[in-house]
């Protein structure tokens, strides 16, 4: 049976991990600045990605707006397994309405075909604009080898600056790096349970694409954000 306490007992310490909790908060200010200070380089190489109206540029992603957020998604397990962490993040991007407010789009990149990534898209139910980079070396040249020397096809985010008619890459993060941007999970946090990932060897391994979870088969684990 899991003990309890009465109220007062309960406040006293709700008080106290308030302190930690806002001196975390205050620690995430202080990293968030420093994110933004960090120096940018300018992407000079022309990148030829597929829309829904064809052809574009890196430049045409921004959709005349001045910051771009690009969610890199994960080529296909099989010709019918998308990758479930990637659907999991695509989830919880929350309504693009507030990027563009301040004056930023946010957009999926894929290696697969555009027609692919769309039915998929589609599919799952989200409006987010998707791009295809087949054919292109954005997904390659944007993936760096990890520093713990992972596979470079791991999932992740990136941020460009538009300055004038240049393209600025400003910041890119990979595996845990993104936990900060899925609202689920800063849900399940706060909850006596958190996340129950208690496997260490495969601690994403319960999730699967939101339509698939009476499907008892299991998820094909990819390593991609231990």
């Amino acid at each position: 049976m899991i003990p309890t306490v009465d109220r007062e007992t309960w406040w006293t310490a709700r008080r106290k991990f308030l302190d930690e909790e806002k001196e975390f908060t205050r620690a995430r200010d202080r990293l968030s600045a420093r994110r933004r200070e960090l120096p940018m380089i300018e992407i000079s190489k022309k990148y030829t990605l597929h829309g829904p109206d064809g052809p574009v540029g890196l430049e045409d992603l921004f959709a005349g707006r001045r910051q771009l957020i690009v969610y890199h998604f994960m080529a296909k397990f099989s010709p019918t397994e998308w990758c479930p962490i990637c659907s999991f993040w695509v989830d919880n991007i929350g309504h693009l309405a507030h990027f563009r407010a301040r004056d930023t789009e946010l957009v999926v990149v894929c290696p697969e075909s555009l027609a692919d990534g769309l039915a998929y898209r589609d599919s799952m139910g989200w409006s987010v604009p998707w791009f295809s980079c087949a054919d292109s070396d954005f997904y390659d040249d944007l993936h760096q080898v990890l520093d713990d020397g992972g596979e470079p096809e791991a999932p992740g985010i990136s941020a460009f600056l538009r300055d004038e008619d240049r393209i600025l890459h400003a910041y890119s993060t990979f595996r845990r790096g993104s936990d900060i941007l899925n609202g689920t999970y800063n849900y399940l946090d706060i909850t006596p349970l958190g996340r129950q990932e208690t496997d260490p060897e495969d601690p994403m391994g319960w999730l699967r694409p939101h339509d698939s979870y009476a499907d008892p088969a299991t998820p094909r684990h990819c390593g991609c954000h231990a």
